[in-house]
């Protein structure tokens, strides 16, 4: 089914090129690599992952070992991509999102938590709720990303895949996850409604896809499936989705 606005357009009157989405069941170190170089073309220069680091003892989060041969293997100097939360907790302020890296074992490569010396406004073309995002300011300094995803659910908007991993986890902290998360003036987090937060979300990916275009890719890993996200941490709803496998493509994977 797809959409523009909310208006349905038949399958035969849709223009445009199939996107090519590959997919494997081995979900391992190894199928994470082979999976990495469908859509290695598009990657080159100065590399950021961005991926979902968790909080402490976070239990479905991507393994580190998995990411650590990517990295040996196929990213060489690849650097490690994050923005702290907008919640307060163990990732709230960067010196606590240090920590909670070094718990979760992230050690291996450097991290970049890319709003901790400020930020950066990116346009967001044709936005209905935005005209620029505010994300971390180091982002702009790669030559591309790849988002690598642990697919999951997420209390607000349903589901996380690429769209939040990036839409949400490239905005910064204090500013573009503000303007997501909350209406002008509103300190409450949670008060946009999902279908809204969700077009939210979506406006602030698209600035950080524009940006990037053609130099990103995206990989979702299917496995220990919760509905809640890993910003949770332990305190996740248990996995209730079979682990499936991985998906990779040059277009994003919601």
């Amino acid at each position: 089914m797809a959409n523009t606005g909310n208006i349905y357009i038949p399958y035969e009157d849709r223009t445009g090129d199939e996107s090519v989405v590959y997919f494997t069941r081995d979900l391992s170190a190894a199928g994470l690599e082979r999976i990495y170089k469908r859509i290695s073309p598009s990657i080159s220069g100065r590399v950021a992952i961005k991926l979902h680091t968790g909080e402490p003892h976070g239990p479905n989060i991507i393994p580190r070992s998995w990411v650590r041969n990517l990295i040996e293997k196929e990213i060489p100097g690849a650097v490690i991509a994050e923005t702290n939360t907008y919640y307060d907790g163990s990732r709230f302020t960067t010196e606590d999102h240090r920590k909670t890296l070094e718990v979760n074992g992230w050690t291996f490569a450097p991290v970049d938590i890319m709003d901790e010396h400020g930020t950066k406004m990116l346009p967001v073309k044709g936005g209905k709720w935005f005209t620029e995002m505010s994300v971390g300011e180091s982002m702009t300094s790669y030559d591309s990303l790849l988002a690598l995803t642990h697919f999951k659910g997420h209390v607000q908007g349903g589901f996380g895949g690429s769209n939040k991993n990036i839409g949400i986890g490239c905005a910064d902290g204090r500013i573009g996850k503000a303007m997501i998360h909350t209406t002008p003036g509103q300190d409450d987090q949670w008060d946009i409604a999902k279908d809204e937060f969700m077009e939210r979300m979506t406006e602030s990916t698209k600035a950080t896809v524009d940006f990037f275009a053609p130099h990103i890719a995206y990989i979702n890993v299917m496995r220990n499936m919760s509905v809640s996200c890993d910003c949770e941490g332990v305190g996740a709803e248990p996995v209730v989705t079979p682990n499936v496998g991985i998906l990779a493509s040059t277009d994003i994977l919601r």
